[in-house]
Order: structure tokens, then C-alpha cells, then sequence
């Protein structure tokens, strides 16, 4: 029988400090940290609470549902277990909400076996080296900057931008076995979008969504990375399926942290977050991971910068913590401030061998294209050089930079040949003469217009 608590000392936001017994032969009902509780209000409603801290006979509590309501008689129960997700394969297809239950009205699952949350990141033996590629049919993914298996890898997003439709379809585009959802205070309308979209094109019955909305309880924010990484780690070990998680947007997940914190009048750091929050962000991104003789776990998340400030805290520590980043701004992918440090491990092993020369040609002749338009701002005179640039600058943007372009990688390397073909001559390209003579194009393909579209 669980014994009931009732001294409780404060309420302040979602967290309880509650006083319990201090005499130590009383074992029972005594708390350790992670474990649940369950909050029941002198109307009866109750809540699933966890606690986030013990100091001596002193344990505070956040409230899974919010202290609305609650008195200072209220009582607690503990239940001497830490938080669990259900885990089976009758949750692919299904929507969660932040504490775990299921929202999308299908079949109970209150038979079907759970599994603990927030446990360790996998033993560094049991991990095998980045060798596969996740392809999203994104050119400035595929082509320029490679995402890998068990890379852990963040979309740096200005506000504003459209980061969620670009994530919902690379979770559409990707060749993933199952796709893990994990969205983190989101309004109503981006949530249905998500699960439209996911439906429309198929694959929500591979998909598995956690969803806290803006108007849940915060601290259900910061179960969601958790759950939704426990549920990716099984289906990579147990199913030895490759499972992609998707998440958006950790700084909603940082600004969580932060209002938990505050509300615990915890020391702050860096502009009021949490000064344990490099580690926090760590925790959840090294779950990321290619199991040795199994699948493997891609974590791949949206990071705002708030002012467009990559300073900020929540992308600053996150930077030396991920393998890279995608900097979206302007409704494009900017190669110069994006970056796949796993990229190397599939370029010309797993893809086709001029992979590693056009990506590296393209890249040359686009940074080129931005000084040629510097110049062409200031007046200065150009050179035919000048305006071959120029040309190709605005191909380049308008054929592989924009979000919504949707090519094979083979595709965008044979349209990356038809681009230089179009601007230069084979002379001009510097590359190796044996690729020159096999991809490059003895007459320029009349399918493509001045504007990247097919005509």
C-alpha cells in the first residue's frame, strides 16, 4: 500500500516541495530521483509528478499536469518507479502527448509492455563507426553535406523560417525503417500539419509521434527528447530497424529548462538558463548511435537562434555537442555555414566517385559567384570570367540551395555536371580529367531552362 504525503511546504509554478519522514527505519514511501508520484487534489483529480531533486527530508516534484488547483494538503504518493513509455509495434501509427498516453483515439495500450525513460547513452564498445547514409532527396544535404547513420546532426533556423515543413518532409524523403516524431511546445496548427503530411505521403504507419503543444504543461516538454529516444533505441536494438528521430525545437526544450530552474531559484548562467545545460542537450543527443550487429539511432533536430544570434546558448553549446549543423535562412540551405563532419565516411565509398570533386567544384565556383556579385554591387568592371560566375551563382541557388528542391543524389550529381557544362568550359573546372571525360556532358542538355526547371 502506497503511503500517503501531505506536508507540502510550497507551491511555486509546476513544482512542489514536499517534507518527508526523515526517520531512516522508514523505508517505505521514501523517494529516489527520477521516480513518480502520484499528486491527488482534494477534488480528486490527480497527476503523475516527477521527482527532480531531494535535499535530505526536503523533495521537490514537477507536476505533470500543472499546480492549478492543488492545496498545501494535497497528497502525494510515491510510486517507486521511474517514468516508462510503451514500447511495441503497435505504437507505429500512433500520437502521443508529453506524458505518454495516447491521443489519436486508436486502441488502448494499457496491456502493451512499457520500457524506462532518460536511462544512459549506449556502452562506447556496443557503438560501430558512421558508415551508411541516410538519403533525404535534399540536394544540399545529399550532394554537399551527407547525412550519415547514427550522426547527430541540428538545423540552425533563423525565426520565422519554414524549419517544420522542411523537417516533416525529410522524415517523408528519408530512407529510414521507422521515424520517430518528437515535437516540443508546438501550436495546433504545426502538429496537425505533421501528421497531415505524414499520412498524405504514406508513411505514418512507419512514423511514431510525441507531441506537447503550446498549451500543455511545460514540464511535459522535457519528457518528449526522452521518450521519443527510449522508443528509437528499442526499435535500433531489439527490431534492428534504422531509425531516424526527429525533434522541434530544442530551444523550446532549453526555455523548459530554463522556467524549471527559475521556478527551483537554482543559480542561473548564461542569460538565465540552467548552467547544467551543455550536459542536459548531451544527455539526449548521444543516444544518437550505429549498434554494433543491429540497427542504429539518427538524430536529427531544429534549433532556433532567437535574433538570428548563433551565440545564443541553446546553439552555442549545442555546436560542440553535434556533428554539424544545417543553417537555414531565407528559405535556403547556405552551404558556407553548414557543415557534416561524418561526410568524409560515405563521399566516394558508398556514393558514385566524382561525389567528392563536384561537391568540392561547386562549392568553389559558388563562393566565387559571391565575391563576382560583391563586385558587380561596387560597380567594378567584370571580367566574361565575372559574369560565367554570375551565371552559375544563380543556378546554383535557384537548382539545389532552395528547400523545396527534391532530387535522387545520383540525379543532383548529373544536374550539378549539366550546371557547370552550362556556365564553363571543361578547361576552367580544375578537376580530374578521367572524371571530366566520363560525367561531363559533350552537349548541354536543352531540358533545363535559364530558371533550374525542367522545360
Amino acid at each position: 500500500m502506497l503511503v500517503s504525503h501531505t506536508r507540502i511546504v510550497d507551491i511555486v509554478g509546476d513544482i512542489i516541495r514536499i517534507k518527508v519522514s526523515s526517520d531512516r527505519s522508514v523505508n517505505e514511501g521514501r523517494p529516489c530521483l527520477g521516480d513518480l508520484a502520484l499528486v491527488e487534489a482534494q477534488d480528486g483529480v490527480s497527476s503523475l509528478a516527477q521527482v527532480i531533486n531531494i535535499d535530505q527530508d526536503m523533495v521537490s516534484l514537477q507536476v505533470n499536469s500543472g499546480t492549478k488547483g492543488l492545496a498545501n494538503n494535497s497528497a502525494v504518493k510515491f510510486l517507486g518507479e521511474a517514468a516508462k513509455v510503451t514500447y511495441s509495434e503497435n505504437i507505429l501509427g500512433r500520437v502521443f502527448d508529453g506524458a505518454g498516453q495516447p491521443i489519436d483515439r486508436g486502441p488502448d495500450l494499457g496491456s502493451d509492455p512499457t520500457v524506462p525513460i532518460g536511462g544512459p547513452s549506449v556502452n562506447p564498445m556496443k557503438r560501430v563507426l558512421a558508415s551508411r547514409m541516410i538519403r533525404t532527396d535534399v540536394p544540399m544535404i545529399d550532394v554537399f553535406n551527407c547525412l550519415v547513420e547514427s550522426q547527430k546532426i541540428p538545423i540552425f533556423s533563423v525565426s520565422g523560417e519554414p524549419y517544420n515543413p522542411f523537417l516533416a518532409r525529410i522524415g517523408i524523403q528519408a530512407d529510414a525503417d521507422v521515424v520517430v516524431f518528437g515535437g516540443l511546445g508546438l501550436i495546433f496548427d504545426d502538429y496537425a500539419y505533421f501528421r497531415k503530411r505524414f499520412e498524405d505521403a504514406g508513411v505514418f504507419p512507419r512514423t511514431v509521434m510525441f507531441v506537447n503543444q503550446a498549451s500543455d504543461p511545460v514540464v511535459e516538454r522535457l519528457q518528449v527528447p526522452d521518450m521519443a529516444l527510449a522508443v528509437a533505441e528499442k526499435f535500433a536494438v531489439e527490431d534492428g530497424k534504422r531509425v531516424l528521430v526527429l525533434l522541434t525545437d530544442m530551444t523550446a526544450f532549453a526555455d523548459a529548462m530554463k522556467e524549471v530552474s527559475i521556478a527551483m531559484e537554482r543559480v542561473p548562467a548564461n542569460r538565465g538558463y540552467p548552467g547544467d545545460l551543455y550536459s542536459q542537450l548531451a544527455r539526449r543527443y548521444e543516444k544518437a548511435c550505429d549498434f554494433k550487429g543491429s540497427g542504429s539511432v539518427t538524430i536529427l533536430t531544429v534549433t532556433t537562434m532567437p535574433g538570428n544570434d548563433v551565440t545564443h546558448p541553446v546553439p552555442d553549446n549545442t555546436g560542440y555537442i553535434t556533428e554539424g549543423q544545417f543553417y537555414l535562412h531565407s528559405g535556403v540551405i547556405d552551404p558556407f555555414g553548414s557543415l557534416s563532419r561524418l561526410k568524409q565516411h560515405v563521399i566516394g565509398k558508398v556514393t558514385r566517385d566524382d561525389h567528392s570533386q563536384i561537391m568540392n567544384t561547386m562549392i568553389r565556383f559558388y563562393s566565387g559567384a559571391r565575391d563576382a556579385e560583391q563586385k558587380q554591387s561596387m560597380a567594378f568592371e567584370l571580367s566574361n570570367y565575372d559574369h560565367q560566375l554570375l551565371k552559375f551563382g544563380g543556378l546554383f541557388r535557384k537548382r539545389f540551395m532552395d528547400i523545396e528542391v527534391s532530387l535522387p543524389l545520383e540525379e543532383a550529381l548529373d544536374l550539378c555536371w549539366s550546371t557547370l557544362a552550362e556556365c564553363f568550359e571543361p578547361n576552367q573546372l580544375l578537376m580530374k580529367q578521367a572524371l571530366i571525360d566520363k560525367y561531363f556532358p559533350s552537349k548541354v542538355s536543352a531540358s533545363h531552362d535559364e530558371s533550374g526547371e525542367a522545360a
